[in-house]
C-alpha cells in the first residue's frame, strides 16, 4: 500500500513547490462569466436522469449524498424548481432513522458499473430495523450534512416557489431528523460531536487522516470484490486495493451488524472537523429556515452553540493553527494536516484568533499550492503528500468553495476573491475536472464533474447569503 510517496517523487515535488508556473493573463483575472455558465449548465443537464444529477456519467453513475447537496446550491441559480427536485429524490431515500444515505441506487444502471453495489450493501433487508426504505436501495453509510444549508439556499432563491410547492415545509422535518440521527445516534466519543465510521463518511475517503485507524482494520481478501472504479479511473489517482479491502471490510461488518449505531463496534470512529462544521452550519440553516416558517429556532441556535463549544474543545490545535481529526480508537488527535482541518472557516462566530489562524495556515506552506490556488487536499510538506492520489494532496473544488464562504463569512474578502477568481479560471481550465493536481495543474480524475459545475455557477452569482442564528 503506498502511504509515503516513493523518494524520487518526494524530491521532484519539494523542487517544483516554491515556483508558480506560468498562467495565461492575470491569476486573478475571472473566468468570462456568460461562457462559463453556459458550459456548467451543460454538464448539468448531461449528467440530469430525470430525477436526480449523477456526479459523473461514468465513474459515479448514482445519486451521492453530499454531491446532490452541491448541485442544488448550483442550480438554485438555473432553476429553482429542479434544484427542489434534486433534494426531494435525496429525502425520499431517507431511513426511518434519520439517516440519509450516502448513494441512492439507480436500478436502470447494471449492477456492475459501481462497487459496491446494491445486492452488496442489501439495504432493504440488512437495514430493515433500522428504518432503510423497501426502494430504493440504498447504502448504508452517510456523508457531510450540507444538506440544510443547501436547502436554505434553495428556498432563498425562489422564496415565493419555495411557499408554493411546500419545500422547505416537507425539507424542514427531514432535515431535523437527519440531526438528530448525526447528535444522538452518530455520538460515539461522548463530547457532542458527530463521528464517521467509514473513510467515505467524512468524504475525503483515503485521507492520511485515516491511515492510522485503517490499519486497525483487517482488510477483506483481494479475491473478494472487483474494483469498478479502475474502469473509468486511473490507478495512480484512486485509492490503493489495501485501501479498498478496508473500506469493503468495514462496510460488510456494519452492514451485518445490521447498520445498528447501538450494536455495531466500529473497528473505524472518528470525529471530523469538516463534517461537524458542516453540521454547525446546518443547524444554523435550520434556525433561519425554522424562523421563516414560523417556528422557534432556539433549539438550533442552542444546538450550533453546543457543536461549536465541542468543535474547539475537541478538534481545535491552536499550535498547529488548524483543527484536527480525533481517533476515537486511541481517543487521541491525529498528527496529519489536511484541507478538513481548514473547513470550519465556514462556523459562524469562531473566536477571532482561531479564523485568523486559519487564515495563516490556509496562506502558508503547507496549503499554498504552487500551480493553483486551489487548496490541496493535504499538508503538501508532509509524509503522505501525493500530487495525484484522490484525497492525498490533489486540491478540490467543494472544499475550496466551502472555504470561500468561510473567509467571506469571516471578513477575509481579498482571501475570497483570490479563491473565488482561482477557482473560475481552473474550473473552465480544467473543463470542470474533479480535482487538479496542485503542484503541476493538471486535470485528474473525472471531467465534467458535477459539483464542480454547480459550484462554478454559485461563484459566478453574487455571494450567497449566509444564515445567520
Amino acid at each position: 500500500m503506498e502511504r509515503v510517496v516513493h523518494t524520487s517523487r518526494r524530491a521532484e515535488t519539494d523542487r517544483r513547490v516554491p515556483s508558480r508556473p506560468a498562467r495565461t493573463g492575470s491569476p486573478d483575472a475571472p473566468a468570462p462569466a456568460p461562457d462559463l455558465r453556459r458550459a456548467a449548465a451543460r454538464v448539468l443537464a448531461a449528467n440530469w436522469t430525470g430525477a436526480s444529477t449523477v456526479p459523473s456519467r461514468t465513474l459515479y453513475p448514482h445519486q451521492w449524498s453530499w454531491d446532490s447537496a452541491f448541485v442544488a446550491i448550483g442550480l438554485r441559480h438555473l432553476s429553482a424548481h429542479r434544484a427542489q427536485r434534486e433534494l426531494e429524490s435525496l429525502f425520499a431515500a431517507q431511513w426511518a432513522d434519520g439517516r440519509l444515505p450516502h448513494i441512492v441506487f439507480n436500478p436502470a444502471v447494471p449492477a456492475d458499473a459501481y462497487f459496491p453495489s446494491p445486492d452488496f450493501w442489501r439495504s432493504s433487508r440488512a437495514g430493515r430495523a433500522a428504518g432503510a426504505p423497501t426502494a430504493p436501495e440504498t447504502s448504508g453509510i452517510v456523508q457531510p450534512p450540507v444538506h440544510a444549508l443547501a436547502a436554505w439556499l434553495v428556498h432563498g432563491a425562489d422564496p415565493e416557489l419555495s411557499r408554493r410547492t411546500g419545500f422547505l415545509h416537507r425539507a424542514y422535518p427531514r432535515l431535523t431528523a437527519w440531526h438528530d440521527y448525526l447528535l444522538t445516534r452518530r455520538d460515539l466519543g461522548g463530547g457532542g460531536l458527530a463521528a464517521a465510521v467509514h473513510p467515505w463518511e467524512p468524504g475525503t475517503d483515503n485521507s492520511p487522516c485515516w491511515d492510522r485507524a485503517l490499519a486497525r482494520v483487517t482488510a477483506a481478501p483481494p479475491d473478494t470484490f472487483r474494483r469498478a472504479d479502475l474502469d473509468h479511473g486511473h490507478p495512480h489517482d484512486r485509492p490503493t486495493d489495501l485501501d479498498y479491502g478496508r473500506y469493503v471490510r468495514l462496510a460488510g461488518d456494519y452492514r451485518d451488524a445490521g447498520y445498528d449505531d447501538r450494536a455495531a463496534r466500529p473497528a473505524f470512529a472518528v470525529e471530523d472537523p469538516c463534517f461537524n462544521a458542516l453540521l454547525i452550519a446546518g443547524e444554523h440553516a435550520l434556525a433561519a429556515a425554522a424562523r421563516a416558517l414560523g417556528r422557534d429556532a432556539a433549539p438550533h441556535t442552542a444546538r450550533a452553540a453546543a457543536l461549536t463549544r465541542a468543535l474547539l474543545t475537541r478538534l481545535w490545535d491552536a499550535e498547529a493553527g488548524l483543527f484536527r481529526v480525533r481517533d476515537l480508537g486511541p481517543d487521541t488527535l491525529v498528527g496529519e494536516r489536511a484541507v478538513t482541518g481548514l473547513v470550519p472557516l465556514l462556523v459562524p462566530h469562531l473566536p477571532p484568533g482561531v479564523a485568523h489562524a486559519l487564515r495563516r495556515t490556509l496562506a502558508g506552506p503547507a496549503f499554498a499550492a504552487p500551480a493553483t490556488r486551489l487548496v490541496p487536499s493535504y499538508d503538501l510538506t508532509g509524509p503522505a503528500f501525493d500530487p495525484q492520489r484522490y484525497w492525498r494532496g490533489p486540491a478540490w473544488f467543494n472544499t475550496a468553495w466551502l472555504i470561500h464562504r468561510g473567509l467571506r463569512a469571516h471578513g477575509f474578502r481579498p482571501d475570497a476573491d483570490r479563491l473565488r477568481h482561482g477557482f473560475l479560471a481552473e474550473a473552465r481550465r480544467s473543463r470542470f475536472a474533479e480535482y487538479v493536481d496542485p503542484v503541476t495543474g493538471a486535470a485528474r480524475g473525472a471531467r465534467h464533474f458535477s459539483w464542480t459545475a454547480a459550484l462554478a455557477l454559485d461563484l459566478l452569482h453574487a455571494p450567497a447569503e449566509v444564515p445567520r442564528p
